[in-house]
Formats: structure tokens, C-alpha cells, sequence
């Protein structure tokens, strides 16, 4: 469930919802919101902190780290979408050159 957070929370800053700097919400907050226990929010924001996405100061709260490369964050967004499109493709029976067009036509 931890690991459920932490995405949401990343894909939040990856499409610019919480640019750098942002206030999180509180564990407690957060908890309350998602109906998860502390204990999993508390871990969701130590593995944040460790990956360097955020930063957590006892009695300040957390925030998003305002030296975190973004690029990265959106690479991986972007890679999961690009997965769940390829499999939604493959159950629709799209082929692979109809969904190469696709994109090429959303790039431009």
C-alpha cells in the first residue's frame, strides 16, 4: 500500500501538480485522506525521502525536494503510461504500426 502512495505522490509532481517546494500533507492528514494507517503513510514519505523526492524535517513537515531532477519523475510517468497503452493495444488487437501512428500524431 506504501508503495500505491508513493506513486501517487510522484506522478502528483511528475505532471506538475506539486512543482518543487510543495507542502505534503501531513502523515496524519494524508492517512485520514487515504484511509490507511500512519504507520504506511510513514513509510511512504521515509522511502520518498530516501529516493530524494522529498524532504522531511522533524516538526516542519515535508515538502517536495526543490533539487529533484523532474525529467526523471516524468520518464517514469510517461514509461507507465506507454505500458498500460501497449497493453490496452494488445487486448484491442491494435497492431504495432497503427500505435507507432498514433503517438507520432499526439507528438505533433
Amino acid at each position: 500500500m506504501y508503495q500505491q502512495i508513493m506513486e501517487q505522490i510522484k506522478q502528483r509532481i511528475a505532471v506538475g501538480d506539486w512543482p518543487p517546494k510543495t507542502p505534503l500533507p501531513s502523515v496524519r492528514e494524508l492517512a485520514t485522506e487515504t484511509k490507511v494507517s500512519i504507520i504506511t503513510v510513514k513509510r511512504a514519505y521515509l522511502e520518498l525521502g530516501r529516493e530524494g523526492v522529498i524532504v522531511t524535517q522533524q516538526g516542519k513537515g515535508s515538502w517536495v525536494n526543490d533539487t529533484l531532477d523532474l525529467t526523471i519523475l516524468q520518464k517514469e510517468e510517461l514509461i507507465q503510461h506507454l505500458e498500460q497503452a501497449g497493453k490496452l493495444a494488445k487486448s484491442l488487437a491494435i497492431p504495432e504500426n497503427k500505435i507507432l501512428q498514433m503517438i507520432k500524431q499526439f507528438m505533433e
